[in-house]
């Protein structure tokens, strides 16, 4: 009931700064103990990749990218919390305004561009979380890493996040980022996700702990891109896939003023072509490895939908910016009646 009131005045700023504004205030909220006031926790145990979360609903990395608000995010509701991305090294990400609200649409444009603190503030900052609940903490590289280096800045972020996570996200799908979706090309893809898996080894004999590592793909691929992906995803191991990251199409705003900005559009928009590369991912993944599936869910409708494609878990960030956190709990009941019916 109260978040209605606050997104007027949210909305009524400018998006990055409206951003921070509702970050900074759930904060103040959570340490004054009155979280409660705006979300609570639904129960709807699931168990994916090895690991127990509380409900099959999270949030979706780049709502906070440097671990800084885990604890007050997390005393919303959410089933589970992923946070990034974070690249080895500190970076301002691109120039501003590089965030563009269409409202009408329920959508954003961010070029935000991997702005973070870098590696050891991350570290610090996941550090310092009381959160007990199931973590991923999300990597990529540097904007001015050359690709044929960039394994090495995965490797290094995998280094010191390892410790701290329930599972590693591997980011190459962001449009803000020159350069990085070529990663998800078979020969550079193949390389990485061995090396990963091969340095993932060496951490779990080291840290005494299994660390699944996911990786974050795009919306925009074709249908042989999409199952080459499967099929190294599978042959190299990796626990699980997140599908999909934003869209650098249009066709769904292009009447609309800010259609030229580029970036990566989310929310509303992103939903049927978010959800068409979850199903064909899922048609040839068939059943061996779990997906989350991401992308303009704005209802409980709109989760169910995601999980009647394939995925295991899903999770949300634009339509919580426009519907709250009773999202997440509209969410989880519509995925919990599937699973009563399905039972049934």
């Amino acid at each position: 009931m109260l978040y209605p009131l606050a997104r007027t005045a949210l909305f009524a700023l400018d998006p990055e700064v409206a951003h921070y504004v509702a970050l900074h205030s759930l904060k103040k909220l959570n340490k004054l103990n009155l979280s409660g006031f705006i979300g609570s926790q639904l129960s709807a145990p699931v168990k994916v990749m090895g690991l127990d979360f509380d409900n099959p609903v999270g949030l979706a990395a780049g709502l906070d990218k440097n671990g800084e608000y885990i604890d007050a995010l997390a005393a919303l509701g959410f089933g589970f919390i992923e946070v990034g991305t974070v690249t080895p090294r500190p970076q301002p990400g691109n120039p501003k305004p590089r965030m563009f609200r269409l409202k009408d649409e329920e959508a954003l444009i961010n070029r935000l561009g991997f702005n973070n603190g870098g590696l050891d503030s991350f570290v610090a900052n996941v550090k310092r979380a009381k959160y007990q609940g199931v973590l991923g903490l999300n990597i990529g590289k540097n904007f001015d890493t050359p690709n044929e280096n960039a394994v090495d800045d995965y490797v290094t972020c995998l280094r010191g996040v390892y410790p701290f996570a329930s599972y590693v996200t591997v980011n190459i799908s962001s449009p803000n980022t020159k350069g990085l979706r070529d990663l998800q090309a078979a020969e550079q893809l193949q390389n990485l996700l061995s090396t990963l898996k091969g340095e993932q080894a060496k951490l779990a004999k080291k840290h005494k702990k299994h660390v699944p590592l996911v990786l974050k793909i795009a919306p925009d691929l074709d249908l042989k891109a999409i199952r080459e992906i499967a099929a190294l995803t599978l042959e190299n191991d990796f626990e699980g896939i997140i599908a999909t990251n934003t869209t650098i199409s249009r066709d769904a705003v292009r009447d609309h003023p800010l259609a030229k900005e580029t970036g990566g559009l989310s929310g509303k928009p992103l939903f049927s072509p978010s959800t068409e590369v979850l199903r064909e991912l899922a048609k040839a993944l068939k059943g061996n490895l779990p997906i989350i599936g991401v992308g303009g869910i704005l209802s409980g409708a709109d989760a169910k939908a995601k999980m009647n494609a394939g995925a295991s878990l899903v999770q949300i960030y634009t339509g919580f910016i426009y519907r709250g956190p009773d999202l997440i709990r509209d969410a989880v009941r519509a995925i919990q009646s599937t699973s009563s019916s399905r039972k049934k």
